[in-house]
């Protein structure tokens, strides 16, 4: 197996390129998409990496509670340099479920302090705040199961009539794509590894500019839609975020709108391979199928020789 089995550790280091060109040349939605079931099978295969390494880290360490051969010479000679690799995958591996489990914790507790906030308020599609500070955003779930368009008073005296109907078309946008789950995936791949980091920023970017799109075909009008980002990115300069993705949270206000002044993507989903966004496309595809690949291959080797190493 050799070196084959570190492989989806750096594997997602080809993610870097693929996320920049598939948010500039690929449809929101379908970059959205792509890259977000990019960063989940590259952190499931990295964790399974990890996994592997700290079969053979555990196994070495005295007074562990597993089968005596998964120690032997023949198990350890499948991962180069063993005795350090398999050592610090134990920490590593510790590193990432705890980094998961703060991921989503966080994420359940943001989702129930929002909750709690309209849980005075009548259960209706949108929830109006008493609050003079101004900010939007999307609340999914709730008793309706098609979740909550939050917004306060402070968001809707900044904006005119035609602006509030493409605030609620973009919030809207992100109930119905179930844009959460999405960010709530790159999130917990960026946790286990590093490298994805990259795809959660891109991720947050083109669930926004979906939700853009969205809105202006709604709207009927992509100049409404990118002069009421502008305008609530003036608004909210200086107020805390709430915690959930904004209307104008802060981030790339700038080529969400020069996005929409431009005329509008194409909505092929799959662009073809001799044009620069069919290149990210299937350079993304390639380097999850490798690393899936590589993943499966590291395990089904590594079982066999613990099955073998393994006394009846």
């Amino acid at each position: 197996m050799g070196l084959f089995v570190l492989l989806p550790l750096v594997l997602p280091l080809s993610a870097w390129p693929v996320a920049r060109l598939a948010e500039q040349h690929l449809h929101p939605r379908t970059a959205t998409r792509l890259l977000s079931a990019v960063a989940g099978v590259l952190a499931v295969c990295s964790t399974l990496c990890l996994g592997l390494l700290v079969v053979v880290g555990t196994a070495q360490l005295p007074g562990n509670p597993l089968p005596d051969g998964w120690s032997d010479p023949e198990v350890r000679a499948a991962v180069p340099y063993d005795e350090v690799a398999g050592k610090l995958a134990i920490p590593a591996l510790l590193a990432v479920l705890a980094a998961g489990a703060r991921t989503a914790w966080r994420h359940a507790a943001v989702r129930r302090r929002a909750g709690r906030a309209l849980a005075s308020l009548p259960d209706r599609p949108v929830a109006v705040l008493p609050d003079p500070e101004p900010y939007a955003y999307a609340l999914p779930g709730g008793r309706r199961g098609g979740g909550r368009v939050v917004v306060t008073a402070g968001m809707l005296a900044g904006l005119e009539p035609a602006e509030r109907r493409a605030l609620f078309a973009h919030e809207r946008a992100h109930l119905r794509g179930r844009h959460h789950r999405y960010l709530l995936t790159v999130s917990l791949a960026a946790g286990a590894n590093p490298f994805l980091r990259p795809l959660r920023t891109a991720v947050a970017y083109t669930a926004e500019r979906w939700a853009d799109e969205d809105a202006a075909a709604a709207v009927g009008s992509r100049r409404v839609v990118a002069r009421a980002i502008g305008r609530a990115a003036l608004v909210t300069r200086g107020a805390p975020p709430p915690g959930l993705a904004g209307f104008a949270a802060a981030g790339p206000v700038p080529r969400r709108v020069a996005a929409l002044l431009a005329p509008a993507p194409a909505a092929r989903s799959w662009p073809p391979l001799s044009t620069t966004a069919g290149l990210a496309a299937w350079g993304a595809a390639a380097g999850t199928t490798a690393s899936a690949l590589s993943s499966a291959n590291s395990a089904v080797t590594l079982f066999q020789i613990l099955r073998a190493a393994t006394p009846l």
